[in-house]
């Protein structure tokens, strides 16, 4: 469900003067085309002005955007906001910032939006990487969900996987002491590479004991998606990662 893939991200730091001239700015995503329904387009006009959030290059006071004082959970990469829309009926005490950048999929989600009263959602079409750098205080999420992000099968393509250490870290330090990250994939080699990863980061630990060779149980508020549960009847196995800001 996840559009956003990563190129091997830069650090924080300056880049190194020898970096090539050529050398491209890190992004979160891969621009894909796509054909914007008459109800999209319309659910753009009518709730878009409302619930799409500007990229502004500035810190977000998630209190204003949202008109009200609530945890805020960020999602990355929302596909066609199937998912996004359900968590967000089931915990509407929650606020949900939501980054995409496939206008098909965002029109899809307005339109689910309008369809369903929902007013837990604000909209960034833009790249997370830019999002989180410029836009996310420090320790101010109450959580974050990465929903299938797109696995890269081949190995010459695994560097472009979204979940590399350097997102990881910066996502990790915008995490509320408590807050939580979970990330969700349905291709094992990179539920690995998930689990690796996550596990080194120093600000993160996992909330699955040893037995369960440290994937999660789903969480209920997760719901199966339609690919999801195509996936589980051809006996693919999907794989919950669930940790928390130390």
């Amino acid at each position: 469900m996840n559009d956003s893939t990563l190129p091997p991200l830069a650090a924080d730091a300056e880049p190194a003067s020898k970096a090539p001239a050529h050398h491209r700015t890190i992004r979160s995503l891969v621009l894909r085309t796509g054909r914007t329904t008459a109800g999209q387009a319309k659910a753009f006009a009518d709730v878009g002005p409302q619930f799409l959030q500007p990229y502004t290059g500035q810190p977000l006071a998630y209190s204003l955007a949202f008109a009200r004082q609530a945890p805020t959970i960020l999602e990355i990469g929302f596909g066609m906001g199937e998912a996004t829309a359900q968590i967000a009926a089931l915990r509407p005490n929650d606020n949900f910032l939501c980054c995409e950048v496939h206008t098909p999929g965002v029109g899809a989600l307005l339109k689910r939006i309008a369809e369903q009263s929902l007013v837990n959602i604000r909209i960034l079409q833009h790249d997370a990487v830019e999002v989180i750098d410029h836009m996310l205080p420090l320790d101010s999420l109450a959580g974050a969900h990465i929903f299938f992000p797109d696995p890269w099968h081949k190995t010459k393509h695994n560097k472009r996987r979204l979940i590399q250490p350097p997102l990881i870290a910066k996502l990790a330090a915008r995490l509320q002491p408590g807050g939580y990250l979970h990330c969700a994939t349905d291709w094992a080699p990179y539920a690995e590479q998930i689990l690796e990863v996550l596990s080194a980061e120093p600000l993160l630990r996992n909330t699955a004991g040893p037995e369960a060779n440290g994937y999660a149980p789903k969480p209920g508020y997760r719901p199966l998606t339609k690919f999801e549960n195509r996936g589980l009847k051809l006996g693919h196995g999907v794989w919950d990662l669930v940790f928390q800001r130390v």
